[in-house]
């Protein structure tokens, strides 16, 4: 079992401001639009929509929001017709980032990603120069009324390659097709799930280890998550806790 991960608590907290400022809503439905549109309007029989589907509910999108966001995209009711593309970077101190966007105009998407990324002391990348750097896993995060015991036997049990503690919560990691599974056999045995889904892991990391550096990674970071047809962006910075927590 593997320690906690600052950087993974920073993003948790991001995630939080984003959802109280309503962006998260707008990239989610975005999110389950596409799922429709690439696998149909069946939870049942996508798994790719059933995850963002269980994913905007966690986060507490309106059910009727996400009806009809999933209408759009099976073609009952008329949308934009969004294209995913990832885009591969390096912030400052050589950090490596994977952009996963959705957007209606690669052009103009990809123009305004490589200028935040130029402006703010990074780089845009050729393709697959960053992303062998990660992999793709899934997590379900669990609240930390459990116990660290109680989590690990209910999740060595399902699937789970790995807990993490995140200093608010547990992360259970798992390969992504043992997400729902995992996620049902930890609320059957009581314990509070915050939410599910997959992402992109770093297979190594780079430590930045002074407060300037660390800043102008998150910054960019930052930036990018604030763009409108961003949905993600992975990073395999590493900063210490001593630094991580005078950026909080």
């Amino acid at each position: 079992m593997s320690g906690h991960s600052k950087w993974a608590t920073i993003k948790h907290k991001k995630g939080a401001a984003d959802a109280k400022r309503g962006k998260l809503f707008a990239k989610l439905i975005k999110q389950v639009e596409v799922a429709a549109r690439s696998g149909g309007g069946d939870p049942e029989a996508n798994p790719t929509l059933r995850t963002m589907f269980q994913k905007a509910r966690d986060n507490s999108v309106p059910l009727d929001t996400i009806e009809r966001a999933v209408k759009r995209g099976t073609g009952e009711l008329e949308g934009v017709n969004y294209e995913p593309i990832t885009y591969e970077g390096y912030a400052p101190g050589g950090v490596a980032l994977l952009i996963d966007t959705l957007s209606d105009n690669r052009n103009r998407t990809g123009s305004e990603i490589r200028s935040l990324l130029s402006k703010n002391g990074g780089s845009m990348a050729e393709p697959g120069a960053v992303s062998w750097q990660f992999e793709r896993k899934g997590y379900v995060h669990v609240a930390k009324s459990a116990s660290e015991d109680d989590v690990m036997m209910v999740g060595m049990d399902n699937g789970a390659e790995d807990l993490q503690d995140l200093e608010e919560l547990w992360q259970v990691v798992a390969d992504p097709s043992e997400v729902v599974a995992l996620r049902a056999a930890l609320e059957e045995a009581g314990l509070e799930v915050l939410e599910s889904d997959s992402t992109m892991m770093p297979t190594n990391s780079v430590p930045i280890d002074n407060k300037t550096d660390a800043g102008a990674v998150l910054r960019l970071v930052d930036l990018l998550d604030d763009h409108e047809d961003v949905q993600d962006v992975y990073s395999n910075v590493d900063i210490p806790d001593e630094i991580g927590a005078d950026l909080d």
